[in-house]
C-alpha cells in the first residue's frame, strides 16, 4: 500500500512537471558586461554556460544598448521606449530622481506581461521609477554579487505550481564596479575590486576563478598599461560568476522539465565600466552580448549581422508570449493610461508624460531567429542626457553599418566624469602623465574636450578611430546623418531637438 502511495504522488508529481506552462521567459542583464565572452571570440573569458547557450540558440553580433547608463537602458528595456521619451534621462536612485513618465504604464514589459497571463517575478538590480509603472507581481530578495544564490532564490518562482507561464526579471550587479580597491596590489594606483573580494575571498557557493593580468586582451579603446590589466581582471573575475548563475538557472529549468519550455535572453545593460565605454555613445559603451535561446525554434546554433536594439527587448518578449499586435506595435491589451490613473490622487498629470505612450520605438526580433541572414533595423539611434545628476552632457548618435554620427549638444563643457570611473587607476594613471598621454586612440585631452559633432567610418574601424567629420569629403554623409538624426528626434518628441535651433 505504501509503495502503491508512493507510485501515484509520484505520477501526480511528474504530470504537474510535465504539463507545466509553455512559453516561459527567464530574462538576464548584467551589469556593464561588454561582449568579452568565449562565444564572441574572448581567448580567456570563462562563460561556459553563456557559450552553451548561444551554441543552441542565436547569439547576436550587433546588438546595442541605446544609452550607456544604468537606469536610463533599464527603462529602455523594460518600456521598449528610448530613454528622452519615457522620461529616465538618468539615475533613478537617491539624490539623482530621474524617474519615467506614469503612462508608460500602458507599455511597461511587466505590467504587459502580466496582462497577457504570465505571473512576473523580479530579482537583483531594479534600478528604475516609478514602482508602479514597472510592477512585479513577486520581488525576490538576491544578492546581485552571486549569481549563483539569486538561480538558488529564484528556483521555487520558477518550479511554482500554477497553470500561469512566467517571466523571471534575473538583473545581477555583477561585473559593475564596486567593493573597494585591491589592497594588496602593489601599484601606487589600486584596481577596482569590481565586487570581487578581498585576498581572493570566495563568494558563498562560489568557485572564483581568477586572472593573470599579464595574459588578458586589452580592448583598442583602453591603454595598454599595467594599471588597465590589474582592473581588467578584476572584471573579468566579476564576470565568471555571473556564468556559474546562468548555469544553475538552466539546471533548475532541466530539472523541472522547463528547459524546453522557456526563452532564455542574454545581455547587458551596457558595455563595461571604463572611461571610454560607460557613459559614452561609443561602440564600446553600446555594444553589448545578446543571446536567445528560443526552444521552440528548430534552427538554433545561429549567428546573426543583424542589427538590434534594447528597444526592440519589450516588444519581442510580447511577441514572444502571443501578445503583441504586430500592426499597432503594442500589446494586444492595451492599457489606457488616463483610464488606469482615473482617481488615482498620487498620480499627477504633470508626471504622466504629456505625450502618446501607443506603441514601442523597437520592434520584435522574434521572426529573426531561425534566419541567420535576416535583418532587422537598417539603422540605429542612441541617446544619453545623464548619467549622475552631476554628469549633464547630452549626446545622440546615429549609424547606418558603415558611418556613425555623434552629436555633442554640450560640446564646449568638459566631458563628465561617473565617480567611479574618474577615480578608476586606469584613468588615474593616464591623467597623471598628462593632457598628451594617449587613452586608446584618443589622448586625455581630446578625451574630455569634445567637439560638436563626431563622423566615424565604422565598417573599417568599429572603435571610433578617426574623427572625419571636419573634411570636406565627408560633407555629404555628415548632411545625410544629421537629417536621419533630427527625424528620429523629431519621431520620437526628443526635447533636445531645440538645440538644432538656438544653440
Amino acid at each position: 500500500m505504501r509503495i502503491l502511495t508512493t507510485l501515484i504522488a509520484a505520477a501526480t508529481l511528474f504530470a504537474a512537471i510535465s504539463h507545466a506552462a509553455e512559453r516561459n521567459i527567464i530574462f538576464i542583464v548584467t551589469d556593464d558586461q561588454s561582449p568579452t565572452l568565449g562565444c564572441y571570440g574572448d581567448p580567456v573569458a570563462s562563460s561556459a554556460a553563456v557559450d552553451a547557450l548561444a551554441k543552441d540558440g542565436m547569439l547576436f553580433r550587433r546588438a546595442y544598448a541605446t544609452t550607456a547608463s544604468c537606469s536610463a537602458s533599464r527603462s529602455v528595456i523594460l518600456s521598449g521606449l528610448h530613454n528622452h521619451f519615457n522620461g529616465q534621462f538618468g539615475h533613478q536612485h537617491a539624490f539623482h530622481k530621474f524617474s519615467s513618465f506614469q503612462n508608460v504604464v500602458s507599455l511597461s514589459l511587466p505590467r504587459s506581461l502580466s496582462r497577457a497571463g504570465y505571473r512576473t517575478a523580479q530579482i537583483g538590480k531594479y534600478h528604475v521609477a516609478p514602482e508602479e509603472v514597472y510592477r512585479f507581481e513577486t520581488y525576490l530578495k538576491g544578492d546581485g554579487r552571486n549569481a549563483l544564490q539569486m538561480a538558488n532564490t529564484a528556483e521555487s518562482f520558477i518550479t511554482q505550481k500554477d497553470d500561469r507561464p512566467f517571466f523571471l526579471y534575473f538583473a545581477t550587479s555583477d561585473p559593475h564596479r564596486g567593493g573597494g580597491v585591491d589592497k594588496s596590489y602593489a601599484g601606487k594606483l589600486k584596481p577596482d575590486l569590481f565586487g570581487n573580494l578581498p585576498d581572493k575571498a570566495a563568494r558563498e557557493g562560489i568557485d572564483e576563478v581568477f586572472f593573470d593580468p599579464d595574459t588578458l586582451p586589452v580592448p583598442s579603446f583602453l591603454p595598454d598599461t599595467t594599471e588597465s590589466r590589474s582592473e581588467l581582471a578584476q572584471y573579468y573575475q566579476s564576470c565568471a560568476r555571473v556564468d556559474q548563475g546562468v548555469a544553475k538557472l538552466v539546471e533548475i529549468l532541466k530539472a523541472a522539465n522547463l528547459y524546453d519550455k522557456t526563452l532564455i535572453v542574454f545581455t547587458a545593460d551596457h558595455g563595461m565600466a571604463f572611461a571610454g565605454a560607460k557613459t559614452t555613445v561609443f561602440e564600446a559603451g553600446l555594444h553589448v552580448p545578446f543571446i536567445v535561446r528560443n526552444p521552440y525554434e528548430k534552427k538554433r546554433g545561429l549567428e546573426s549581422n543583424a542589427m538590434i536594439s534594447h528597444s526592440d527587448i519589450t516588444p519581442s518578449l510580447i511577441d514572444f508570449a502571443g501578445a503583441l499586435d504586430r500592426k499597432k506595435n503594442r500589446p494586444k491589451d492595451f492599457l489606457e493610461a488616463d483610464d488606469y490613473w482615473k482617481g488615482r490622487d498620487y498620480a499627477e498629470k504633470d508626471n504622466r508624460g504629456h505625450r502618446p505612450f501607443v506603441r514601442y520605438h523597437g520592434e520584435s526580433w522574434v521572426p529573426l531567429l531561425g534566419d541567420k541572414n535576416a535583418t532587422h533595423h537598417e539603422t540605429m539611434f542612441a541617446s544619453h542626457t545623464f548619467h549622475e545628476i552631476t554628469m549633464y552632457y547630452p549626446m545622440r548618435a546615429v549609424w547606418d553599418g558603415e558611418y556613425k554620427l555623434i552629436w555633442n549638444i554640450a560640446s564646449g563643457l568638459p566631458y563628465p566624469f561617473a565617480t567611479d570611473l574618474w577615480a578608476s587607476s586606469t584613468w588615474q594613471a593616464q591623467l597623471e602623465k598628462g593632457g598628451d598621454a594617449l587613452y586608446g586612440y584618443m589622448n586625455v585631452d581630446s578625451y574630455v574636450n569634445r567637439p560638436a559633432f563626431e563622423l566615424y567610418n565604422v565598417s573599417e574601424n568599429r572603435y571610433e578611430e578617426r574623427n572625419l567629420a571636419n573634411n570636406p569629403e565627408y560633407a555629404e554623409v555628415l548632411e545625410r546623418l544629421k537629417k536621419k538624426l533630427k527625424t528620429f528626434q523629431k519621431t520620437t518628441t526628443d526635447p533636445w531637438i531645440s538645440k538644432w535651433e538656438y544653440e
